[in-house]
């Protein structure tokens, strides 16, 4: 197994590490419904995305589900 045969200088690990600093996420606001968001990525709750419907995966069902407890009748 190798291992490193030079000590990592301060300095060096400092020039390194500059690249870790954290930047601001770019948060934009949507058009239609107002909402704000990230870029590059649907709004939350939105139906289509740059032209192109979104795919929610088992969201009949849960639409189903949710009717269903909606049409239960309230316990006397």
């Amino acid at each position: 197994m190798g291992l490193p045969s030079h000590r990592r200088t301060s300095s060096h690990k400092r020039r390194r590490a500059s690249h870790f600093a954290l930047e601001k996420q770019a948060v934009v606001k949507d058009a239609k419904t107002g909402q704000e968001h990230l870029q590059h990525r649907a709004a939350p709750g939105a139906t289509s995305y740059r032209g192109h419907a979104i795919h929610v995966k088992g969201k009949e069902k849960k639409l189903e589900k949710l009717l269903k407890k909606s049409k239960k009748p309230a316990a006397e």
